[in-house]
C-alpha cells in the first residue's frame, strides 16, 4: 500500500507538471523565506554573543595589597559561576599600558608610579544584562581589597537596548516571513487541490478509500518541499560564497552548516505535510 502511494504520488507530477512548477517555485520562495529568518536570528545572537564576550570590567585594588590579600581576592572571583577570563594586571604593566597609549611618560615627572594594579573581567554572555551587570558589579565593590570598579556604563547599557529592540524586530518580521510563506504553500496547494477536483470526484465515485485520495497528494507535497529545500541550499551556498568575502556570512554558514542544512531540508517537508494536510481537510466520501 506504501508504494501505491509513493508511485501515485510520484504519478501527479507527470499528470499536472505546470501545477508541480507552481507548487515547487511557491514552496521554494517560502523555505527561503523561513531560512532567511532563521539565520537572521542565528546572524543577531552570533553577533551579540560576540559583543558580551568583548565587554569587560575592571576592578582596580587598593595600595599595599599583600601577595595573602590579592590571592584570596582572586579565589574569591574565581568562585563566581558568571566570570569567563579574569586578568591580573600590576601595577607596572598598568604603567607600560598608559605610556603605550597615551605616549606621555609620568615617571619624568613623578618618582612614583599612582596607577593602581586590578583584575581586567570578562563576563559569560548570558550575565551581560542590565540587571545582572548591576548585581555583580555591587558584589565585586564589597569584596575586600577593591578600591573601585569601573566599565563603560551608560554605552553598554544603550548598546543592550539597541540589540534587544533590534533581536525584537527580527522576530517579529521573521513571524510575518513564516505566515507568509505558508499562506503561499496554501493557496498554491488550495489552487491545485480545486483544478483536480473532478478527478477527486471521479475516485470516489469507483469506491476509493480516503486514504487513497489524500495520502499520495500529501506525499507529493512533502517531495515538493524536499526538492524546494535542496533548490535553497543551491542558493544560500551560492549567496554565503560571495556575500561571505563581504560580511563575514560564508564562514558563519561553514560553522553551522550541518544543522543549517538539516533545517532547510526539513522544512519544506514539514511546510508540505501540515499545508496539505489541511487543505484537503474538507474532502470526504460523501458525493
Amino acid at each position: 500500500m506504501v508504494l501505491f502511494w509513493i508511485k501515485e504520488s510520484f504519478k501527479l507530477i507527470g499528470r499536472a507538471k505546470s501545477s508541480f512548477i507552481l507548487s515547487l517555485l511557491s514552496m521554494s520562495i517560502s523555505v527561503m523565506l523561513i531560512a532567511a529568518s532563521l539565520l537572521s536570528i542565528e546572524l543577531s545572537n552570533h553577533f551579540q554573543n560576540n559583543l558580551k564576550r568583548n565587554f569587560s570590567i575592571n576592578i582596580f585594588l587598593k595600595e599595599n595589597l599583600s601577595s595573602g590579600d590579592l590571592n584570596n581576592l582572586q579565589a574569591n572571583l574565581k568562585k563566581s559561576n558568571y566570570i569567563n577570563t579574569i586578568k591580573f594586571i600590576s601595577k607596572e604593566e598598568a604603567a607600560d599600558k598608559f605610556i603605550k597609549e597615551t605616549g606621555e611618560d609620568f615617571r619624568k615627572l613623578l618618582d612614583y608610579n599612582p596607577l593602581p594594579a586590578s583584575y581586567l573581567i570578562t563576563l559569560k554572555p548570558a550575565y551581560v544584562e542590565k540587571d545582572s551587570l548591576k548585581k555583580i558589579v555591587k558584589k565585586f565593590s564589597v569584596l575586600n581589597g577593591v578600591d573601585e570598579v569601573v566599565y563603560q556604563q551608560d554605552f553598554i547599557y544603550k548598546l543592550l537596548d539597541f540589540l534587544n529592540r533590534i533581536q525584537m524586530y527580527i522576530f517579529i518580521v521573521t513571524g510575518i516571513l513564516v505566515f507568509v510563506s505558508i499562506y503561499i504553500v496554501f493557496s498554491t496547494v488550495k489552487l491545485i487541490t480545486k483544478s483536480k477536483y473532478e478527478e477527486l470526484e471521479t475516485m470516489k465515485l469507483v469506491g476509493a478509500k480516503l486514504s487513497t485520495i489524500k495520502i499520495p497528494i500529501i506525499l507529493n507535497a512533502m517531495f515538493i518541499g524536499f526538492i524546494a529545500g535542496l533548490i535553497s541550499i543551491a542558493v544560500f551556498s551560492g549567496l554565503g560564497y560571495y556575500l561571505g568575502k563581504v560580511i563575514y556570512l560564508y564562514k558563519f554558514l561553514n560553522l553551522r552548516n550541518g544543522l543549517f542544512v538539516i533545517a532547510i531540508l526539513l522544512i519544506g517537508p514539514v511546510i508540505g505535510f501540515i499545508v496539505s494536510a489541511f487543505s484537503l481537510r474538507k474532502i470526504t466520501l460523501k458525493i
